[in-house]
């Protein structure tokens, strides 16, 4: 029985697909790459789809995909664990200086961000600071463990990464909400390891299909079966890369603090409500009754009843903590931001820096070629985003930056 608010897709035999789309574009090659994940013969019940929808890498970002006995890697991605932090300050907007230039530039000295080739890389930590190495030490021996038997991953980039932004969509925010209050807000995730470890198990789950002849609807769709050594190996090295984007987060923020409390006179403290929640990862629920359900939200966010949660838009709009609403049929989830409308391709093409200039026009921010395709109107908008999950979420804040930091 219908009791959300979307829409219904099907063919065949497919598993169905419930789409919290109502009043918000989806394109139609987002609709075949999750029809093609919902004729796995081991989703559970359904899928669904959150409005920020769009086509991705193996499977459809804005997709949440339970499964029973068996994984897909490239639904989880590589950018695993990635998601957000938001923290209240007592700080107000009349705190603030009237020029926030100095204070993004302090920001962007606090948190090593974006990213240059070669050895001195600006993205990474020359050599890590203590902190960095303190939050190290409860990941080190988890991750000696997996690398005695996937060497590989010792070569990539983890303790010089850890507390770092990253590139692309990631990004550091100094918000206002709707009373004026102060927030800091963050986006990134498990950085090069955590890359590292979904590419590197995406090609081993395709070389499984091919030595099992099994055939699957686009090979990124490729699985280990539960109970196997590699669904195993997998879960561990996911839950492993879950916490080092988790701490990551942490890392960052606690610069982010520091940074602004070295160019705001008035002492502040940060309040008790703080959020840090993944939307790329795979965890083991209770749905319908039935224990260790795999619930892959890819660019999705777990949305329990009276869990807090972060859905931010693009770097001229709204951003929003909402408060789930325990919608079992969306297995307890919500969108993870807008969504693009634009590929990034397509975005620096179509818009022009003038057109960003103006986007961005009351935020403090980059305003070059380079940040186009992160550009307002390469996304949807977040207004009817946020309608069409209206019995998913709750808005307990609206936000709006004034300051914003992009790698």
């Amino acid at each position: 029985m219908k009791t959300g608010n979307y829409d219904v897709l099907q063919t065949g035999n497919s598993a169905p697909v419930k789409m919290w789309t109502q009043g918000v574009p989806v394109e139609e090659d987002a609709k075949k790459q999750l029809l093609n994940a919902a004729h796995m013969p081991f989703i559970f019940r359904w899928m669904a789809a959150m409005p920020d929808v769009h086509v991705g890498k193996g499977a459809t970002i804005g997709s949440v995909i339970p499964t029973k006995g068996a994984i897909i890697p490239a639904a989880v991605g590589v950018d695993i664990g990635c998601g957000m932090m938001a923290v209240k300050t007592s700080l107000m907007a009349s705190d603030l200086p009237d020029n926030l230039a100095p204070l993004r530039s302090a920001i962007e000295r606090a948190v090593p961000h974006g990213r240059t080739p070669g050895k001195r890389d600006e993205g990474a930590w020359t050599n890590a600071p203590a902190e960095a190495e303190a939050a190290w030490s409860h990941l080190a021996d988890d991750f000696k463990a997996l690398t005695d038997k996937y060497p590989r991953f010792k070569n990539t980039n983890h303790l010089n990464h850890l507390g770092t932004l990253g590139t692309g969509n990631h990004f550091i925010e100094v918000c206002l909400d709707e009373s004026q209050g102060v927030w800091f807000m963050l986006h990134s995730g498990s950085r090069g390891v955590g890359n590292a470890i979904g590419n590197f198990f995406i090609e081993l789950a395709k070389k499984d299909m091919e030595k099992w002849f099994i055939h699957v609807p686009d090979k990124d769709l490729a699985y280990f079966p539960e109970g196997t050594e590699h669904f195993n190996d997998y879960f561990h090295a996911v839950e492993w890369a879950q916490r080092f984007a988790r701490a990551n987060r942490e890392l960052m923020m606690a610069n982010v603090i520091r940074a602004v409390s070295g160019v705001i006179a008035k002492p502040f403290t940060t309040e008790s409500l703080a959020v840090n929640c993944h939307h790329n990862y795979v965890a083991r629920e209770k749905h319908y009754g039935i224990n260790n359900v795999l619930v892959t939200r890819k660019g999705a966010v777990s949305a329990r009843k009276d869990e807090l949660g972060i859905i931010p838009g693009s770097m001229g709009a709204k951003s929003f903590i909402v408060r789930g609403l325990g919608n079992e049929e969306s297995f307890h989830s919500c969108s993870h931001g807008a969504g693009r409308v634009m590929s990034r391709t397509a975005a620096k093409k179509l818009v022009s820096v003038a057109e960003h200039i103006q986007a961005t026009a009351r935020v403090e921010c980059r305003k070059d070629a380079e940040v186009l395709d992160e550009t307002p109107s390469a996304y949807k908008p977040i207004e009817a985003v946020m309608h069409a999950q209206r019995d998913l979420v709750e808005i307990v804040h609206t936000l709006k930056q004034v300051v914003c930091v992009k790698g």
